[in-house]
């Protein structure tokens, strides 16, 4: 790890390190370097990509994020127009009261910490989110920098809604309370059927890249 003109880099066999792009890998905190330059010391001959979800979301930002952000803003905020969270089961009732359980204050949270209210309904049927609340998310987004938009991203293409990766980011959940509230249908399922090997890696696979995520989103904040 070594101080570098704008925050801090990476040397690895006296060569700065570089994203697979070649973007000069450039972070803001010790912190957050020193997490990276962990997760190369812990490489054996055979680097394993997967291995390092922090390195992995720091090229992204570096190479793809910060080449597109007004792409990846609109893209995260359009998640608004049909958040998990407002679409709610008809049945059964146990399902229901879940949903109400865990999805309604994440919604009540939202409406206060962005002036954005969110209609809900029940079934598939899309409901429309007003164009008030929709500028306020796409706001809202707006306001993250190159690595937490890279991180809320992530967070939002996990759990499948810009709702529990903004309260992932902002700390209202922690990583495996926003893994239960994205999963909770299919959680809900599994109780009632099983689970089977194939699912059982899926699911543990995303618990581990939320918890990476919201690791790097708090490094990041330094």
């Amino acid at each position: 790890m070594i101080a570098v003109d704008g925050g801090y880099g990476i040397a690895l066999d006296d060569k700065r390190l570089r994203t697979p792009a070649k973007s000069p890998l450039i972070l803001p905190n010790r912190a957050l370097a020193e997490a990276i330059a962990e997760e190369w010391a812990a490489q054996g001959q055979e680097v394993r990509p997967h291995s390092m979800p922090l390195m992995r979301l720091a090229s992204t930002a570096f190479d793809l994020v910060a080449r597109r952000r007004a792409d990846a803003i609109a893209e995260i905020a359009g998640y608004a127009k049909t958040d998990l969270v407002c679409y709610r089961a008809e049945h059964p009732p146990e399902l229901i009261r879940r949903q109400q359980a865990v999805w309604q204050p994440l919604i009540d949270w939202a409406v206060l910490r962005y002036d954005a209210p969110l209609a809900v309904t029940s079934g598939v049927v899309p409901v429309a989110q007003t164009p008030a609340t929709l500028r306020a998310f796409t706001a809202a987004v707006e306001g993250y920098d190159l690595l937490l938009l890279t991180a809320l991203h992530a967070a939002t293409t996990a759990c499948g809604s810009l709702i529990i990766a903004l309260a992932l980011l902002e700390e209202r959940l922690d990583p495996a309370s926003a893994f239960a509230a994205a999963q909770l249908d299919e959680s809900f399922q599994i109780e009632q059927w099983g689970e089977d090997a194939e699912q059982a890696e899926r699911r543990a696979a995303l618990k581990e890249d939320i918890a990476a995520t919201a690791r790097f989103a708090a490094l990041a904040r330094g």
